[in-house]
């Protein structure tokens, strides 16, 4: 079905955003279901995403948000679920009488991820942004221990006591051993970034997450699979975060996941 005038609109918003393979994803998914919508990429960096979020909320656009600005987001909207108002963190948000409303649908991809390659814990988490919140949340619901890690240890301090607070079982990572290590920051966007985590760190680990994905994987993934862990990159919590979005911006739909994952492997394939 070809755009209209009146097709909905739908956006991804972030800074960067050209790798973003949500547009294809979530287009793949609307054109199996015959819907009257259109998925767009908008990027926005720190300064114009205020105005852009309020265009949005005027004209009735809903959609996700991606780095850096899933807290951002979470305070410039009015109403929030409970779990996103819990976290302080928005992926995805869609209007309702009115107003965007911001919902967190990161959680449970990263639960569907972890399950996937049988994550056991305690999770070495690397990273304290707006994703990494739903890795904490996924944790909590697990019953998983947490032991944080980030270039800054302020950060990483200021996040651990703020998961605890979220009922997490948190540390900051004190070198114990841990058994899924789960990247949530942007290393790995492109091949010349360094690993997230020394190898020496995963000794006695049996999984890892990378929330980043690339063509091929990313060279992280490649060299944890070398070590034999299970591993998976984040195209998995894409498409289980995106096929629970698309439920919100069309209630009563089944988002057709198979399309959705075959249409980000061949994205990342071609």
């Amino acid at each position: 079905m070809r755009p209209t005038a009146r097709s909905r609109l739908l956006a991804l918003v972030g800074d960067p955003i050209a790798h973003s393979l949500s547009p294809t994803m979530h287009n793949a998914a609307i054109a199996a279901m015959g819907l009257d919508a259109v998925y767009v990429a908008v990027h926005a960096d720190d300064g114009a995403l205020p105005h852009v979020i309020r265009a949005f909320e005027a004209v009735g656009v809903g959609g996700n948000v991606t780095v850096p600005h899933k807290t951002a987001v979470a305070k410039l909207l009015i109403r929030l679920t409970p779990l996103a108002k819990e976290l302080d963190a928005v992926n995805t948000f869609w209007h309702e009488g009115g107003r965007l409303v911001g919902d967190n649908t990161d959680v449970g991809g990263v639960l569907d991820a972890v399950s996937a390659i049988e994550g056991a814990g305690p999770w070495l988490l690397i990273g304290t942004g707006g994703v990494a919140r739903a890795v904490a949340a996924a944790a909590r619901e697990r019953g998983e221990q947490l032991l944080v890690r980030s270039r800054s240890s302020e950060r990483a301090e200021s996040f651990t006591s703020w998961a605890i607070e979220l009922g997490v079982e948190a540390s900051t990572d004190d070198g114990r051993p841990v058994g899924t290590a789960i990247n949530a920051t942007p290393l790995g966007l492109t091949p010349s970034d360094r690993h997230p985590v020394a190898e020496e760190r995963l000794e006695t680990s049996s999984a890892a997450l990378d929330l980043v994905y690339a063509p091929g994987e990313t060279n992280w993934i490649r060299s944890c699979r070398a070590r034999g862990l299970r591993v998976s990159d984040g195209r998995g919590v894409l498409v289980a975060q995106g096929a629970r979005a698309l439920e919100r911006f069309f209630p009563g739909v089944v988002a057709p996941r198979e399309v959705m994952a075959a249409a980000v492997r061949r994205a990342l394939d071609s």
